[in-house]
């Protein structure tokens, strides 16, 4: 005589599937969430971009970064990280903070995946990096670099600036996800 209900097999086969369905939906999930923070972070350098024009027309040269007291990847060189002990500002000029905000920018952009430890190179994210001074034309030209968590994408490319005195940057190679961008006026 047979009862009704599920043979122990036949919950461990429902098991097994709901696990694995679960693990599937969990890593496209994860995926989708990464590729989100990656478009933000195109967003917010954009934006931050924008902001730097209208600075340089408002006062003839983009905030230069020396004295911006990170010494990551070395002291010419203002990090997002900077943010976290300046009440959200991290581009300076000569030293002084806040010059962005309100007056350009809303607020400076924050990784979204910020740490309070500086990533350089930025593989995968977590600080952005503002630097603009000599290479044949200080406050004349700058770049932004900073990292995608999906390598693969087109920008890294297509990036790439090049300084007053003909210096080529580029910090990515293709597959690492670091991004360069920036302007030179010369």
């Amino acid at each position: 005589m047979r009862t009704k209900g599920f043979t122990l097999v036949e919950l461990m086969v429902v098991v097994a599937i709901v696990s694995l369905l679960s693990s599937i939906v969990s890593v496209s999930l994860s995926t989708a969430r990464s590729k989100g923070r990656d478009a933000q972070r195109i967003t917010e350098i954009r934006q931050l971009q924008g902001a730097l024009e209208l600075y340089y027309l408002q006062y003839g040269h983009y905030p230069l970064s020396l004295n911006c007291n990170a010494n990551t990847p070395n002291n010419l060189w203002c990090n997002s990280v900077e943010s976290l002990h300046y009440s959200g500002v991290w581009v300076r000029d000569s030293g002084v903070k806040g010059i962005l905000v309100p007056q350009f920018i809303t607020h400076e952009p924050i990784d979204p995946s910020q740490t309070t430890s500086v990533n350089w190179p930025p593989v995968g994210g977590r600080t952005y990096f503002y630097f603009s001074d000599g290479y044949g034309g200080s406050g004349q030209w700058y770049m932004i670099v900073y990292g995608l968590e999906n390598p693969n994408n087109a920008l890294e490319s297509s990036d790439g600036v090049i300084a007053p005195n003909g210096t080529y940057f580029h910090y990515g190679n293709g597959i690492n996800g670091i991004i360069t961008v920036g302007r030179s006026t010369r």
